[in-house]
């Protein structure tokens, strides 16, 4: 019995430290060589080098009253934490799409997305423009949506339409291993790649 229980212990202990310390440390120095970027988060970079965020999680870009600012593409409603695109709150809001809050939040950012972008009350707008995403963190617009958007930030930057569609085209990301879903716009990517623009065109 004493020999069976030690056994029992060792193949703990063993499998533990294979699976629990070596395992991991091994595939992560895979990682960082293979897939340094990926690894460390995909992490994003302004001009300067500093980090802005990541490349997998959106972000708001609003002012200091949670207010869009209008030189800035927006991302799609998040539902992760009290102010959306909580990574520690990832989620989505699960409301049934016959639940009246849900309608109401729809028929709000409807309104709102319309009103920021100088649209009619009848214009037909994406559905990623007024619904949040699964996880709440997707970093990503349509096509659609950013092309509704490229008026308003061209005229708040003092761009050309075609250099901002230009700029849209460039951060569009394709379906994943060509079939996976729709091709999307990264939203971060894409209003740093605005300021650098906005920077050259006052040099």
């Amino acid at each position: 019995m004493r020999r069976m229980l030690l056994t029992a212990l060792l193949f703990t202990l063993v499998m533990t430290v294979l699976t629990g310390l070596a395992y991991p440390l091994v595939m992560t120095g895979v990682a960082k060589v293979a897939f340094s970027g990926q690894a460390s988060g995909s992490l994003v970079k302004n001009a300067s080098g500093q980090v802005v965020g990541s490349g997998l999680i959106g972000q708001n870009f609003t002012d200091a009253k949670g207010n869009p600012i209008p030189k800035y593409f927006q991302p799609r409603p998040s539902a992760a934490g009290t102010d959306g695109y909580d990574a520690m709150a990832s989620g989505a809001a699960n409301l049934g799409p016959t639940n009246p809050a849900l309608l109401k939040a729809v028929a709000q950012a409807a309104h709102d997305y319309r009103t920021l972008n100088g649209l009619s009350a009848t214009s037909t707008i994406p559905v990623d423009a007024v619904t949040s995403s699964g996880s709440g963190l997707d970093p990503e617009i349509s096509i659609a949506n950013a092309l509704l958007q490229a008026p308003r930030v061209a005229a708040a930057r003092g761009l050309s339409l075609a250099t901002v569609n230009r700029l849209i085209s460039e951060a569009t990301q394709g379906r994943v291993v060509g079939i996976l879903g729709e091709p999307g716009v990264n939203v971060l990517e894409l209003n740093l790649a605005l300021d650098r623009a906005s920077a050259s065109k006052e040099h």
